[in-house]
């Protein structure tokens, strides 16, 4: 595994501490508990989130999250319960986010990260699972699905970030640099209330917007983030065999959803369907229907 950068907290003793509280903090809004699962893997140590982890006679889905997100935002406000059955469930911090794992990646144009996930699953002892991935997890997973397509069941691409590039409308670089250039509660805010959410459809509870935005305070002023951000991958997808489930939001800023869905039914001959949420912003991991949709589609 080749090491193309390295992120890092600028106190990562005191950081650590500051992001475990804040796992704590979520454990006690959603009244539950994750066992935390510590992996050593290609990039280093991994931390996994599990939920019914030692039930091996569920359904599987491990779950990777996007880029400056912890993968807990699946879970504010139980979001993850409207799968609507019992699941084992692994919820993977990426390496080279702001979280408990570490921080060295590989070249994201490299099948590397394919490898890494393809670990992950070794680690964990699971021979084949379904797979979900919000925006730069959406790449991660087909990835997953290049390297060891024998390992999924089918991926879930949730507003992916890797079936067309970033977009550069004027509206979406503003909101998405407001937070990053003044990384303050009220910027942060208005970023989410424009960009990831769409109210009063698609929303949080006001315990948890407070922990999304003490989060991503925290992730702008703590963390020095190299991780390469996601990239439209084009024919690559074409080698993908496994069966992709598309879901995404109609107010998504960040990858406009029409664009994605063009793209998907262009190279993705796996492509099963495509749902499209009506009011959802780029945060759809967040939307109930989206994980009950999930949970429609495992075992079918």
């Amino acid at each position: 595994m080749h090491i193309k950068y390295h992120s890092e907290f600028k106190n990562p003793q005191q950081d650590k501490v500051w992001f475990e509280n804040w796992v704590k903090q979520v454990e006690h809004v959603n009244q539950k508990t994750y066992t935390r699962l510590e992996l050593d893997t290609v990039l280093g140590k991994t931390v996994v989130w599990g939920l019914n982890s030692d039930h091996q006679n569920l359904e599987t889905l491990v779950i990777f999250p996007g880029a400056r997100t912890s993968v807990l935002f699946w879970d504010f406000d139980n979001n993850l319960n409207n799968l609507g059955k019992p699941v084992r469930l692994f919820l993977v911090e990426t390496n080279g986010l702001p979280n408990s794992s570490d921080g060295d990646t590989p070249d994201i144009k490299s099948t590397d990260y394919g490898t890494w996930a393809a670990d992950i699953l070794n680690k964990l002892g699971i021979e084949q699972a379904y797979i979900a991935g919000a925006s730069f997890g959406g790449l991660i997973c087909m990835k997953l699905c290049i390297t060891n397509p024998e390992k999924v069941k089918a991926a879930f691409l949730l507003n992916p970030g890797c079936l067309q590039p970033f977009s550069l409308s004027f509206k979406n670089l503003y909101y998405n640099l407001l937070p990053i250039i003044a990384p303050s509660p009220k910027n942060v805010k208005k970023f989410l209330d424009t960009a990831v959410f769409s109210k009063p459809e698609h929303s949080l509870s006001e315990s948890s917007e407070k922990l999304i935005i003490d989060y991503e305070v925290f992730a702008l002023t703590r963390y020095k983030d190299k991780t390469q951000k996601p990239y439209y991958m084009n024919d690559e997808l074409k080698q993908i065999k496994v069966d992709t489930h598309l879901f995404v939001g109609d107010h998504d800023l960040l990858f406009p959803y029409s664009q994605s869905i063009e793209n998907a039914k262009a190279k993705l001959s796996s492509l099963k369907d495509v749902l499209v949420f009506k009011n959802v912003g780029h945060g759809i991991e967040t939307y109930s229907k989206a994980i009950q949709a999930i949970g429609a589609r495992l075992s079918l």
